[in-house]
């Protein structure tokens, strides 16, 4: 549900200067907000983001416009399909559609380091000193590790993807969950 918050634009004034009926342009601000919905019913937290909005708009003479989406078959994200990855971080868990994952602590944490910042791609080198916190062991090691991490998701699952003669990055159509 867009919602349009529009501060006036133009001034109808007149003064020394200026002539009558000239327009005294005032700074814009054009806000669209998007507020996603589950159902037709709104969360709290969005009632609360609207109300602040409303507020500052009649503050500055503006104007809110509430707009519903038509929903469109291209407009909505397709749900991926595919077994989903919990990271449990406060416990330190991994689940694979509810079955607990047997990881190892730097297993755990290389994936963890990757669902944290998704679409981004990292060398070994920086793999090696952010989860592993040293930069002297051979890049292989990254390697071995993303093979048996990849070995524990199956093959099905195709979570880390290698980007050729750079490193690696989490797959854009991983379904990963990161819980506190």
């Amino acid at each position: 549900m867009p919602v349009s918050a529009l501060s006036p634009r133009a001034d109808r004034r007149s003064g020394p200067g200026r002539g009558p009926g000239r327009r005294v342009t005032e700074p814009a601000l054009t806000v669209t907000l998007a507020i996603p919905l589950s159902g037709d019913a709104i969360s709290p937290q969005a009632h609360r983001l609207l109300a602040a909005v409303r507020e500052l708009v009649e503050l500055s003479r503006g104007t809110v416009t509430v707009e519903p989406v038509a929903e469109t078959p291209e407009a909505s994200e397709p749900v991926p399909d595919g077994p989903e990855v919990r990271l449990l971080t406060g416990s330190r868990q991994a689940l694979l559609d509810g079955a607990q994952l047997p990881l190892t602590r730097l297993e755990f944490d290389l994936l963890l380091y990757l669902a944290e910042r998704p679409r981004r791609v990292f060398t070994r080198a920086q793999l090696l000193a952010a989860v592993w916190g040293y930069e002297r062991a051979g890049e292989r090691t990254v390697d071995v590790h993303v093979r048996r991490l990849r070995l524990k998701l199956g093959p099905n699952l195709p979570l880390i993807t290698t980007v050729y003669g750079v490193g690696y990055r989490l797959a854009d159509d991983a379904r990963i969950l990161i819980v506190a």
